[in-house]
């Protein structure tokens, strides 16, 4: 799917949104839903699916949600989508979600076509970013995709990432020749040589190990401002019909990312992870050098919004969004600060400026 055709699904989703509006939502005002729909910007594997990589990905393979709504008969339903962000964003315009698990690129489309949703806490942020080439490609950095053939799954995190990070180096899309794959249809090209080179995520590292493919890139390694970005969203119609749902909803969220801060944790981090797409050492891989109160912070910190807003303004100039949304007051940090003071957790996590150093009084500790 090139450009021009993101841009009128975009317009679609919009268009169809006029219409999505007279649908009556799964619950009447002033009344308790029987159900939750939670939608993940990810197929999973398994039945029921799980997915790796996030703390909403460890609360759905334990069943906390579930354990929490028990007792009041409301059901969690965990909606996967192989399309990604993308395939979320519809289900949001025709509202048959009420919260959402999925990355900048694509909740920034829905924000910009109207769709109005609170982006209540960060679960899955400083995701890596991969480059992999043939095993014997004399590309050896992102400066040298010049002319070549480059898959990158448009339209999700991926692609903004990878966008940004050529930008850095002085490459627009036109300069290179951009194929839109899939993780699996990006694999295999790059297995079969039709393309040069693909960006992706750890599932990079399985083709590595084949003797397939090398990776010669890393966002983490170059800078985290072309890491990818994911977060945990509720509609704005849920949001303020069912606060205290959305509360309880965070408070689990939070206490997990709690529990697997701790480097303690980190085996049975990865082992959790691990029963999931890829296997356990390709995540701690990934994670090699970052603490995990970085990558597993709930924290909807300066630099986190500053991500969104890069987001928003590369998006726009791509024309993958007629117009820039606002991006300071989609962030919504009632129910994560209030989860933060009840859990006695103000502080733990380290906060970040928009530059992605240290802010503030923890820098000042960090240097002493």
């Amino acid at each position: 799917m090139n450009l021009k055709a993101l841009h009128r699904r975009h317009a679609l989703q919009a268009l169809s949104l006029a219409a999505a509006a007279a649908v009556a939502p799964s619950w009447a005002q002033g009344t308790r839903p029987d159900v939750i729909r939670i939608g993940v910007a990810n197929g999973g594997v398994g039945q029921p699916p799980r997915t790796g990589g996030s703390t909403v990905g460890l609360v759905n393979a334990q069943g906390l949600l579930e354990k929490e709504f028990e007792k009041d008969g409301i059901k969690v339903d965990w909606i996967f989508f192989k399309g990604a962000g993308p395939a979320v964003n519809e289900a949001l315009v025709n509202r048959q979600l009420d919260l959402a698990w999925q990355g900048d690129l694509p909740s920034i489309v829905h924000r910009a076509n109207g769709v109005k949703t609170r982006i209540i806490l960060g679960s899955g942020v400083r995701n890596g970013l991969y480059l992999g080439v043939p095993p014997d490609s004399p590309i050896t950095r992102l400066e040298d995709l010049r002319g070549k053939r480059v898959a990158v799954w448009k339209g999700t995190n991926l692609h903004l990432s990878a966008v940004r990070a050529l930008a850095a180096k002085g490459l627009r899309e036109s300069d290179l020749k951009l194929i839109n794959l899939d993780p699996a249809g990006a694999q295999a090209a790059l297995t079969t040589r039709d393309i040069d080179a693909a960006f992706g995520y750890v599932d990079l590292f399985a083709l590595r190990d084949k003797g397939v493919a090398k990776v010669v890139w890393s966002a983490a390694q170059d800078s985290y401002r072309y890491t990818r970005q994911t977060v945990l969203l509720a509609t704005e119609e849920f949001a303020t019909q069912q606060p205290a749902l959305v509360q309880r909803v965070v408070n689990v969220v939070v206490r997990t990312a709690r529990a697997y801060s701790e480097e303690a944790q980190r085996a049975d981090l990865f082992a959790q992870w691990g029963k999931a797409e890829l296997p356990e050492k390709y995540w701690r891989e990934d994670f090699i050098g970052q603490p995990l109160r970085v990558r597993v912070s709930p924290l909807l910190d300066p630099f986190l919004v500053a991500r969104y807003k890069d987001a928003s303004e590369e998006s726009f100039k791509l024309k993958l969004i007629r117009k820039q949304p606002d991006i300071d007051t989609w962030f919504d940090r009632r129910f994560l600060d209030a989860a933060l003071k009840a859990q006695k957790l103000e502080g733990y996590w380290p906060e970040y400026a928009a530059n992605g150093e240290l802010s503030g009084s923890q820098a000042l500790a960090a240097a002493r």
